[in-house]
């Protein structure tokens, strides 16, 4: 069993070959690959190999499935008490969806 950390968008993932995951947009269009070179946690059946901070020469491909979606929206309340101030803000953030293929190491 192969799988990887890696590092996209300030979030960190753990992936396998065949997983399916949404990280920052990318800005790549449907159908073509992409590859993540900050990989900071690889392990395959030779052993557990560790980055400080990233592993030189490491390499995690993927396809991107989806080039733009959304996550759930999230919603903030700005309140100030005895003041009559309240406001409702949120966003939702934009996403890439990608299917990790290969870890080379």
């Amino acid at each position: 069993m192969s799988y990887a950390i890696i590092q996209s968008g300030g979030r960190q993932f753990r992936v396998q070959p065949g997983d399916v995951i949404d990280v920052e947009l990318l800005g790549v269009e449907a159908g073509k690959k992409t590859s993540f070179d900050e990989v900071l946690l690889a392990a395959d059946d030779s052993g557990l190999k560790i980055g400080d901070p990233f592993l030189k020469g490491a390499k995690v491909s993927a396809e991107v499935i989806e080039e733009e979606r959304k996550a759930p929206k999230v919603v903030s309340y700005k309140f100030k008490r005895r003041k009559g101030y309240h406001r409702t803000v949120g966003h939702r953030q934009r996403h890439t969806r990608v299917k990790i293929g290969e870890i080379q190491l």
